[in-house]
Formats: structure tokens, C-alpha cells, sequence
């Protein structure tokens, strides 16, 4: 007797989270939607077509990134409710975290489409789940503002936050290799030298390391390095004041003359080159990081 035919794949917007690295993470629900639907809007073609390929998964693709989304999402939407089968992926992970999908999902969702979730690897959990920090509660930020001004603030406020919390929390962030030791540098400035952080690098892949310690460890550690390589999540063990123990629970934010000192003792850099790396790290000008430098002076006459 012949065997019943596969049921059809009901109709409907279908979120695919594909391997982030190793492809063998990817499961088989995952590759029998991909087989079955009519379309994949992809961020990119030509990464996804790597993958189709590996599993000759025929498919037609379609591009579906940050800067064509809410164009393509016109076409996509009347295609669903129309009947269609269409899956989205991002270049790896979860569509919608931190990646493009997040828009078209909410805009099916308000055209009456059924949205399918079909789970698979995510870097931020990941490395929750290996870090040693706590995971009965995490909180998810995703990428940091990259200008160095804008991003102090961001942790500054993720401080303040966290000190008036009951309980403490895991703070996920993904981060750019070359701007991680920035990073660590004003997590160290907010919280304090004895902040415990994990630098979770190249998850799945061959190369995947945990670094894991005080800021100011994992900062040397790094730094230490030719050169910082592959993805990278962040995560931080923030406490509340109540059990930020041996951490400066009530910090006040670096002061440019302790920057621009801690800028010299560690890089060998006279005080000019050291203000011009500061100057770049807080996005400001040269002349204004000077002008608060002599306020600061002034102040302490």
C-alpha cells in the first residue's frame, strides 16, 4: 500500500530561525517548511541561497531586508491572504531579533494573516543558558548605540534602572568585535571593576569561546589580543544596590580628566593623543572634551 500523502502546509507567514553557525542546528520542521512553501523572503538571497543549497531546497527566494521591508510587505501581505505559503528568514538566528521581520510579522498580524513561529538557534540564548549568570531573569537589549556618548548614557540609564530593581537580572547585548573593548571600558567606568560580564564569541562555530570574569579581567583579557574576531553577545550581571556587592552601586559617571588619565597609563599615549581617542569614543569634538577637561580642573582649584 502506498503511504498517505503529506498534508498541504497550511497558508500563512511562517518566522524560520535558521543555524547561527553550525548548520547542523537546524531542524527538521525548519527544513520541511523551507521545501514547502511557496516563496522565502530572505535578508539576503545570497546567504540563504548557501543554505538552500546545502539541503537542496529548491524554494524561489525573494529579497526582505531593513531597507526594502515595508516596500516588499505590500506584495508579501496580498500574496498571504491571497492563500500563500511564505516563509521569512533573517541571515541567521530568529527572524525580528535584531534582524529584519519584526514589521512584516506585525503588518500580517493587522491583515488578519496566521503567523507561525518555527524556533530554532538564537545567539542571545544561547549564551544565557552557558554564561553562569543568572537566567530566572534577563532582560534583552540587543545591539548598543554605536556612538560612544550614546551608549554611555544607554548603560548609565540600564544602571540606574537595575540599582532600584528587587532582584537581580542577566543584560543581553550583541556587539561588533571592534567595539567591544570600548564597551567593556564604560561598562567598567558605569558599574565598577568588580562587575561580573561574559563575552560569549563565534557561538557554534569552530572558534566558539566563553570569556568569562570581571569587567576589568575580561577587558585585559581582550585587550591583550592582535585582534578581536566574530560575533559577539555581551552579557552583564546587573544587581540591584542591595546586592551590588563590591560593585560601585552608586557610581558616578567617569570625569574626562580620569578618562583621558586612564587613557595614558594604559595606552602610553601623551595627554593630546589620549583626548583625541576620547573625543572619538564620545563622538564630540576635539575642542569641546578640551573645554570640559578645564572645567573640570578649574572646579578642583
Amino acid at each position: 500500500m502506498e503511504a498517505d500523502p503529506q498534508p498541504p502546509l497550511a497558508a500563512g507567514l511562517y518566522l524560520v530561525a535558521t543555524p547561527i553557525g553550525n548548520l547542523g542546528d537546524i531542524t527538521v520542521r525548519a527544513l520541511d517548511v523551507l521545501r514547502r512553501v511557496d516563496r522565502i523572503a530572505c535578508e539576503d538571497t545570497r546567504q540563504t541561497q548557501k543554505l538552500l543549497n546545502h539541503f537542496e531546497i529548491h524554494t524561489p527566494t525573494l529579497s526582505c531586508h531593513q531597507h526594502n521591508e515595508h516596500h516588499r510587505a505590500a506584495e508579501l501581505i496580498q500574496a498571504l491572504q491571497d492563500g500563500g505559503r511564505i516563509a521569512l528568514v533573517s541571515d541567521a538566528g530568529m527572524p525580528g531579533i535584531s534582524d529584519p521581520g519584526g514589521w512584516l510579522a506585525a503588518a500580517a498580524i493587522a491583515a488578519g494573516v496566521p503567523v507561525i513561529p518555527i524556533p530554532g538557534a538564537n545567539a542571545a540564548v544561547s549564551a544565557l543558558v552557558a554564561s553562569g549568570l543568572t537566567t530566572g531573569e534577563f532582560h534583552f537589549i540587543g545591539f548598543l548605540p554605536e556612538k560612544a556618548g550614546a551608549r554611555r548614557t544607554r548603560l548609565e540609564a540600564l544602571a540606574a534602572e537595575t540599582r532600584r530593581a528587587e532582584t537581580a537580572r542577566t543584560l543581553v547585548f550583541y556587539e561588533a568585535p571592534h567595539r567591544i573593548l570600548e564597551t567593556l571600558g564604560d561598562l567598567e567606568a558605569v558599574w565598577g571593576i568588580e562587575l561580573r560580564v561574559v563575552v560569549a564569541r563565534e557561538l557554534t562555530k569552530i572558534h566558539e569561546e566563553f570569556v568569562r570574569g570581571t569587567v576589568a579581567q575580561v577587558r585585559l583579557d581582550l585587550a591583550a589580543r592582535d585582534r578581536v574576531r566574530g560575533e559577539i553577545t555581551l552579557l552583564v550581571e546587573a544587581r540591584p544596590a542591595s546586592q551590588a556587592k563590591g560593585q560601585a552601586a552608586e557610581a558616578k559617571p567617569e570625569k574626562i580628566a580620569e578618562r583621558v588619565a586612564r587613557l595614558q597609563a594604559e595606552a602610553g599615549l601623551d595627554e593630546k593623543e589620549a583626548l583625541k581617542r576620547l573625543a572619538r569614543e564620545m563622538g564630540q569634538s576635539k575642542s569641546d572634551v578640551y573645554r570640559e577637561l578645564q572645567r573640570e580642573r578649574a572646579r578642583r582649584r
